[in-house]
């Protein structure tokens, strides 16, 4: 059998010749990639340069999430933002984007969670173009939203309803947290989530499919922030751990990831920052729930320290829309 200098017979040779093109054009594909990726990221974070416009009037505000949202947050920004803020929203039980965005019947505790006055339908409420701002969040444990949801598509399906409604539109993903039982430490995963989760893999991806700036209610970051400051200090005002900002079940059991009155309170703080792009020092800490009982206050060395943190946390990071500040 003829042989080449390589030493493969002929039929070896174009064997391993017809694998070649496999193993190069797959590295090429792949080097490609990444290239696109690295491309989309950089593109994405350019829609970032212009900050949002600051609001001249109270806002009107849709509000799409679960239990994490829940009814007494956003009661709470409207206590906040005071006369003429107005709120909608659609809530289920953990649910994702994707989820929200196919039919209601998919949506698990959708009719106890939406049984109150201010239900609107996501697709209708979005696509009318009556909102100001559209805030939404994915589900959490956010490594599963991302493996199982689609998070980055769906969040750029979400973005590009909204722009299509309106121009001015301003799209937010609010950032949530982990359990506080979590293995790898809470405030670790808060601090390491951020980037690798809901910024690589779900808000820059989608920020690029839709062309617009998503800019970011950092919830996560502002309470573990407000945790830590309370833990340097030894407590404030009675409270002293993590678990203080979050609730009980009904058996009294410590419930690892929904927030208490004093989370919410956090949480609405940090929405009112980004969203009216105002320091929230000053404002009211005795605010009602939803359904206009009163809420848990914290006291008032307590309420400063939440209020100067958020809006130190809310500045720190570039993209809440606020423009650079001293």
């Amino acid at each position: 059998m003829p042989r080449r200098k390589f030493g493969f017979p002929a039929l070896r040779r174009r064997t391993a010749l017809s694998l070649l093109p496999m193993g190069f054009f797959g590295a090429l594909l792949l080097g490609s990639s990444a290239r696109s990726a690295a491309t989309d990221h950089a593109s994405a974070l350019s829609l970032y340069d212009r900050p949002a416009l600051v609001p001249e009037r109270p806002l009107s505000v849709y509000h799409l999430g679960h239990s994490l949202v829940g009814r007494d947050m956003p009661a709470m920004l409207a206590q906040l933002a005071g006369n003429g803020h107005d709120y909608q929203s659609q809530l289920g039980w953990g649910t994702s984007l994707k989820e929200h965005w196919g039919p209601i019947e998919g949506i698990n505790g959708f009719d106890v969670e939406n049984d109150h006055p201010r239900y609107r339908d996501a697709a209708s409420a979005v696509e009318s173009g009556d909102y100001d701002s559209i805030v939404v969040t994915e589900m959490v444990e956010i490594r599963s939203a991302i493996a199982y949801h689609d998070s980055a598509n769906y969040l750029a399906r979400w973005a590009e309803r909204a722009h299509s409604a309106r121009n001015d539109v301003n799209v937010y993903l609010y950032e949530t947290w982990p359990e506080i039982t979590d293995p790898e430490g809470w405030l670790e995963r808060v601090d390491l989530d951020l980037t690798r989760y809901w910024e690589q893999q779900i808000l820059l991806p989608a920020a690029a499919k839709s062309g617009h700036p998503i800019y970011v209610i950092p919830g996560g970051q502002a309470l573990a922030a407000v945790v830590r400051a309370v833990i340097e200090r030894g407590g404030v005002d009675g409270v002293t751990r993590v678990e203080d900002f979050f609730a009980l079940a009904p058996d009294g059991s410590q419930d690892a990831v929904h927030f208490n009155d004093l989370g919410a309170y956090v949480i609405a703080l940090t929405h009112y920052a980004v969203l009216y792009q105002r320091d929230p020092s000053g404002l009211p800490y005795q605010l009602n729930k939803a359904g206009g009982s009163a809420a848990v206050s914290p006291g008032p060395a307590l309420a400063e320290l939440m209020q100067a943190t958020v809006w130190r946390v809310v500045n720190a990071y570039p993209k809440t829309g606020l423009p650079n500040l001293p």
